[in-house]
């Protein structure tokens, strides 16, 4: 396995088998985002992408983190996430503060408010992923998915 991609004048092409995984893979995955999505926000009020910044302060010490550890944790653009903390602080869910160890970053904090809203969520949100994900699959297929997600969680995160 290597992080060489292949020339653009020999392509690498996929058979019609690996077609066949890739694209139900894709597919699957973009649905399943869409529908956790939709779910939670009708029954909460929370997008999916405002729930797990609040899943990711509330797993941290404190309840906070960097903007910039954050938006990387989220798999966000520093704006975008900028914007969406913007919008948690209006409901009274995240507070930013001054970083004490430099004074020039600024730290996302997770409010009381915002903690009861995530345990709300939280809820909904699981049994949105076991409904529409673990209750479709058998025990091996678990395990595998397991593994292939922690495959490509290790080829593609960035290095540390």
């Amino acid at each position: 396995m290597s992080d060489e991609v292949s020339s653009p004048s020999q392509p690498r092409w996929l058979s019609a088998e690996e077609q066949q995984a890739w694209r139900a893979w894709l597919y699957s995955t973009l649905l399943l985002q869409d529908r956790l999505d939709r779910e939670l926000t009708r029954a909460t009020g929370i997008s999916h992408a405002y729930y797990e910044i609040l899943v990711q302060l509330s797993e941290t010490p404190g309840r906070a983190l960097r903007m910039s550890d954050l938006a990387d944790r989220c798999l966000s653009s520093r704006s975008r996430l900028s914007h969406a903390v913007s919008r948690l602080e209006e409901r009274g869910w995240v507070r930013r503060q001054v970083c004490e160890d430099d004074g020039r970053g600024q730290l996302a904090v997770l409010t009381d408010d915002g903690f009861a809203a995530l345990e709300q969520a939280a809820p909904v949100h699981v049994e949105s992923v076991r409904t529409h994900l673990f209750d479709q699959l058998s025990p091996e297929q678990v395990r595998a998915l397991r593994d292939i997600g922690q495959t490509l969680q290790a080829h593609l995160s960035p290095p540390r």
